[in-house]
Parts: structure tokens; C-alpha cells; sequence
């Protein structure tokens, strides 16, 4: 679906409330404004809101309860808590909102817009926002538009999702932006250095595949790295009905770039991107892999399989060796990847590992600015040796059961040897309660703040 503003000429002014203001308003208000709040009880509760009729009893003006400060500090998108309860009709802020959050609360109301309606018709958002003039409108409807694309690819079940359906997403992106795509598919895998995307996804029915998309002439090299995990049964080492029941959100890495890619061709930055998506299906079968296989990898390390359900590294590896043999200045992979990252800041923070100082300066400023927040893990040196199991260079899955993002993401960082700024992000990418402006499903996590990072994090 497509998201954007208003064009209306004519609009319904639009004020923000908040609980602390909320006297100071109506009392400079008519005796009718203050009679009709006071009959309908508004106060300025955070998603409060109120239509005042016109002489003619058409909406002449609305409020939105803005809260506390309190309880805005809870969360965020506070304007897409009032927004989805207005009437139909097409407004503009006239108050409230301070100047420095238009642009998220802005991209809150857009974002609250947001719907899957692939598989049967259901309600839209009747209110409809006129930009506000201090915004930029087609940036904000761009991002808008690329979470729209990650949450579509997301909440899409692997029926219609599979590895021919990731590309096939990946290449309709290309086809819009006018970048370039090539696919290794099923045996040339083998025979163009893919082992471990190969041996992951050999044994369903829709071939793996590596999809390798380019934009850009100008700018730095940036190389993003998704993992697109179509469906994750855990292969032999095989999951148990409750874990399996979201398995189709393992791809959330690939959306996510995706998304960040589309966000990045919209809003013509200067960058030369490049997109690396192995895309494969996590099956059980005669050929699949099995538990103390010793794999070698592009980059000609070997790992020992001690668990099939902790394949997305495996994909992940082969891929970023691929990107660190371009010579990028920067490399950032996105990936649902470990449950410890969940266990450790649950669903709606992006955790994510970087040794650049700098880039995690950027990053944790521009987080807050566009209201999506990111949490720094380490990259824990002591912890090197759990991943090293003896027999082979690398373990997939080390004994213990601690610090199971660390090690995840040191795995990861053995495939970048020549790149000098790696960052990983361990993300969710699935909201599971609904909450202002990010209904329950599929989400993207850490792009936002990503898109407004990228040229402060590598110093251009």
C-alpha cells in the first residue's frame, strides 16, 4: 500500500493537547469550546480526542491529548495514538507539536496508516494528515513507503514468500530505483564459492539463491547484508510447534535491508550501495545438513555444525565474506538472528555491535532523532574462544547457553577482515503487541535511524 500525505486545500486545524497544557488551552478558549470539552471530558489524556462542530455541525477544529510528559517517555509516535480515532476528514496541526518532532510525528500518523490487506479487505484510516510545512514531505512519505515494504515482506507467509518470491521483491525494488541485480541460484552456488548458503537451503524444494543488487556511482561504498531465512523449521535439530509459528519473520533481515535500500534510493543519497540477500529455506530432508558437519566457508574457514537451527550465520558468513571482497567502506548485516537478543532487550530495541566509535555516536544520535531505538552490544574479545570448538576453526552453536547474541555476532565478525567499519544488528523485526503507529506483525527496526546515519557514521 502506499502511504502519504494529504494534498487537501482545505483542512480541518488540528490542535495538541497535552494533560500539563490542557487548562492553560481552554481557558483561552470560548465559552463553547470549554463547555463542549468539559461535556465530553477531555482533558489531554495521551490518544484523547475530540471533534468541535462548525456552525453548520461539519468538524471545525480537533484536539488530540498529547499526555505527559510522563507517559510519552513510555513510548513514541504519541500523535498516531489520537490520530486512528479521529473522523474522516483531512486535517493540519495548528498547535503542539514542538518543531524538532514534526518529522517523526509526522511518519507516526503515515505509519499508522499502514495495513496488510493481502489476504482479505478491512478497515483504513480515515483522517488524513496535510504536511506540515516545516516537514519535508517527500522524504517522510519515502521512509514511510520502505518500512511499508519491510512489514509487507514480513507479514507475507512462506507460501508466498519463499526464496523465487524474496528475489522476485528484490528485483521489482531494482527495476523502480534503476539498480542493478544478479542471482546465484541452487548447484551455481557450488560452483561460484557459496557452500554454506548452499548447504543450508538444499534441502527444501525452491532453490537458495544469493540475490546481489547495486545502486550508485557517487558517494561511499556501502554494502548491506540480509538475512533471508524464507521459513526456519531448525532442520533436523528441529523446532518445536511454539518456536516455529513465526518463522516466517526469519527473512526480517533481508527486509530490512530492503527497506533501508528503498529508503536510501528514495531520498538520493549520495552512495554507492550495495544489497547482498542469501535467500534460502531452513528444510528437513534426506540431503539436509546434519549435526557435526564440518562445513568450509567462501572465505575458506571451516565451521562445525553443532545445531541445524543456528543456520542464518551460516548463510550470513558467506555472504559478508562476498562483501568484504569489494572493499566497501562500510559493511552492516541485519538479521534475525539469536533469541538471546530478544531475552536481553526484548522486542522493541535493535541490538547492535559495532568497534567504530564514531559510527555508534552517529547512530545513537540520529536513534533518538527519528524515534527509533537501537541498543549497543559488545563485541566481547574473552568470548572468542567459546566459538572455536577444536575440531574445526568455528562452532555454530556453542555449549553453555550464555551470551548467545555475543557469540552469534563474533561468529559473524570473523567474515570481515579487510572492511574497517562492520556493524551488526540482531533485530526482532516482528511487533508483538500493537502500539501507536506499528500495528502487530512485521516492523522494521534500526533503518530509520540508520538512513539519517549513514554518512555521519563513516565521516562524509
Amino acid at each position: 500500500m502506499s502511504l502519504h500525505f494529504s494534498n487537501a486545500d482545505a483542512a480541518i486545524p488540528l490542535h495538541v493537547i497535552s494533560e500539563d497544557n490542557c487548562e492553560t488551552w481552554l481557558s483561552g478558549q470560548g465559552d463553547a469550546v470549554r463547555t463542549w470539552c468539559a461535556a465530553h471530558g477531555f482533558k489531554g489524556a495521551l490518544g484523547q480526542t475530540i471533534a468541535l462542530p462548525d456552525g453548520a455541525g461539519a468538524p471545525g477544529m480537533a484536539l488530540i491529548g498529547y499526555g505527559s510528559d510522563a507517559t510519552r517517555r513510555r513510548g513514541r509516535f504519541h500523535l498516531a495514538a489520537g490520530a486512528v480515532n479521529l473522523p474522516e476528514g483531512h486535517y493540519r496541526i495548528a498547535s503542539g507539536i514542538p518543531t524538532d518532532q514534526l518529522a517523526s510525528e509526522s511518519l507516526g500518523w503515515l505509519l499508522a496508516a499502514y495495513r496488510f490487506h493481502a489476504y482479505r479487505e478491512g478497515s483504513h484510516m480515515k483522517a488524513h494528515l496535510v504536511c506540515p510545512e516545516d516537514v519535508n514531505a517527500s522524504e517522510v512519505e519515502a521512509i514511510a513507503n520502505a518500512e511499508a515494504l519491510t512489514r509487507d515482506l514480513i507479514n507475507t507467509p512462506a507460501s508466498d514468500m519463499a526464496p523465487p518470491d524474496l528475489e522476485n521483491a528484490a528485483r521489482a525494488l531494482a527495476d523502480e530505483f534503476g539498480a542493478s541485480i544478479s542471482v546465484v541460484t541452487g548447484a551455481d552456488l557450488l560452483e561460484q564459492n557459496f557452500p554454506m548458503i548452499h548447504t543450508v537451503g538444499r534441502a527444501a524444494d525452491r532453490a537458495p539463491r544469493l540475490i546481489d543488487m547495486a545502486w550508485g556511482t557517487d558517494g561511499p561504498k556501502i554494502t548491506l547484508v540480509g538475512k533471508g531465512v524464507c521459513f526456519d523449521t531448525g532442520g533436523l535439530n528441529l523446532k518445536p510447534g511454539g518456536s516455529m509459528g513465526l518463522m516466517k519473520k526469519d527473512m526480517g533481515g533481508a527486509a530490512a535491508v530492503l527497506g533501508l535500500a528503498r529508503m536510501i534510493m528514495a531520498t538520493g543519497q549520495q552512495i554507492q550501495l550495495r544489497v547482498l540477500i542469501p535467500a534460502v529455506e531452513n528444510s528437513v530432508s534426506s540431503n539436509a545438513f546434519r549435526p557435526q558437519d564440518i562445513l568450509t566457508s567462501r572465505k575458506g574457514l571451516t565451521v562445525e555444525i553443532n545445531n541445524t537451527d543456528a543456520e542464518g550465520r551460516l548463510v550470513l558468513a558467506d555472504a559478508l565474506a562476498l562483501a568484504d571482497e569489494g572493499n566497501p567502506d562500510m559493511i552492516i548485516s541485519m538479521a534475525t538472528l539469536t533469541g538471546a537478543a530478544r531475552v536481553a532487550v526484548g522486542p522493541d530495541l535493535a541490538p547492535y555491535y559495532t568497534d567504530d566509535e564514531t559510527a555508534a555516536a552517529a547512530l545513537e544520535d540520529a536513534a533518538k532523532s527519528v524515534a527509533d531505538p537501537v541498543w549497543r552490544m559488545p563485541f566481547h574479545a574473552p568470548y572468542e574462544a567459546t566459538i572455536e570448538p577444536g575440531i574445526a576453526d568455528l562452532d555454530n552453536a556453542p555449549k553453555g547457553g550464555f551470551a548467545g547474541s555475543i557469540t552469534a555476532a563474533l561468529f559473524l565478525r570473523r567474515f570481515v577482515t579487510h572492511c574497517p567499519r562492520y556493524m551488526h544488528f540482531d533485530i526482532y523485526g516482528w511487533q508483538p503487541t500493537a502500539a501507536p503507529a506499528r500495528p502487530k506483525g512485521g516492523v522494521g527496526q534500526g533503518t530509520r535511524a540508520l538512513v539519517k546515519a549513514l554518512h555521519a557514521m563513516i565521516g562524509t
